[in-house]
C-alpha cells in the first residue's frame, strides 16, 4: 500500500473553484505516494475525517497568509487572503504536531508554518526587503533562480547535503522573524530564510522553493519529496 498524502487545495477567487497544480500530485506519485486533494472547509468533522485518511500532509503554495495569523494589520502590498484556508491549515497543522504526522510545506507552506507557530512574515518582499537575487522568477519555473545554503546538522542536510544548492523561486512573501518552535535549515544568497523544520518532530520540513515545478529535471527535488513520502510509510 502506498502512503496517502493529503494535499491542501488551491482556491480560484474569480472562478470560485478548488484546483490543484498537477506537479504537486505528479511528484508525489513519482516518489511513491498516493496524492489526494483535501476538501477546502472549516467543518471540523470533515477536516478530522479527511486528516485521518492521510499518512502525511503536503502544505501547497497559493494565497498570501493573512497577517491576522501573525498579529499584524494587512498592508496594501499584501496579496489576496483566504480565511477558510488559513483556518483549515491551522487545524491540520495542529493535528500533525500533536500526532507527530509527517508533513512537507512548499512556498506558502513554509510561510504558514512559521506564522502559525509564532513567527512573522514579510508581507511583500519588493517593498520590505532589499532583494539581491531573483525571488519572483518568470516562467519556465523548472530552472535555477538563485542558490541557497543548506545548514549542517539539519534534516535538509541529511537529505540533500549541507552547502550551496541551486533552487527555483516564485514568491513575494517570506519568513521574517523565525518562530521559536522551528529551526532554520537554509538561507538564500541575500539572507532570506529558505527552509525550516519544526523542532522535535519526526518530519516537519518546509521549503520556500518549488520541487513541484522542477522534479522532472532536478534530482534534489526528487530526493526531498521521496524522503517525505518514505517517512509517511
Amino acid at each position: 500500500m502506498k502512503p496517502v498524502i493529503g494535499l491542501i487545495p488551491l482556491y480560484d477567487d474569480e472562478k470560485e473553484s478548488y484546483w490543484m497544480l498537477p506537479g504537486y500530485m505528479k511528484v508525489v506519485e513519482k516518489c511513491g505516494g498516493l496524492p489526494i486533494m483535501l476538501p477546502l472547509t472549516t467543518n471540523q468533522e470533515e477536516l478530522e475525517q479527511a486528516y485521518n485518511l492521510c499518512d502525511g500532509i503536503l502544505f501547497t503554495g497559493g494565497h498570501d497568509v493573512s497577517p491576522a495569523v501573525y498579529g499584524e494589520d494587512k498592508r496594501d502590498t499584501c496579496g489576496v487572503n483566504c480565511d477558510t484556508r488559513d483556518y483549515m491549515e491551522g487545524y491540520i497543522l495542529k493535528e500533525c504536531l500533536v500526532d507527530n504526522k509527517p508533513f512537507l510545506g512548499i512556498c506558502r507552506g513554509i510561510q504558514f508554518v512559521n506564522a502559525y507557530l509564532g513567527g512573522t512574515l514579510y508581507q511583500d518582499l519588493p517593498s520590505e526587503y532589499e532583494c539581491k537575487v531573483e525571488h519572483h522568477m518568470e516562467p519556465p519555473y523548472d530552472r535555477t533562480a538563485h542558490k541557497v545554503e543548506i545548514l549542517p546538522y539539519t534534516k535538509l542536510a541529511e537529505i540533500l547535503g549541507a552547502g550551496m544548492h541551486e533552487v527555483n523561486s516564485y514568491h513575494h512573501q517570506a519568513v521574517k522573524e523565525l518562530s521559536p518552535e522551528v529551526k532554520k535549515m537554509a538561507v538564500s544568497e541575500d539572507g532570506l530564510i529558505e527552509a525550516i523544520e519544526v523542532k522535535g518532530h519526526r518530519f516537519a520540513v518546509a521549503v520556500q522553493w518549488h520541487p513541484e515545478f522542477s522534479y522532472e529535471n532536478s534530482e534534489e527535488s526528487i530526493k526531498l519529496v521521496t524522503a517525505f513520502v518514505n517517512e509517511c510509510k
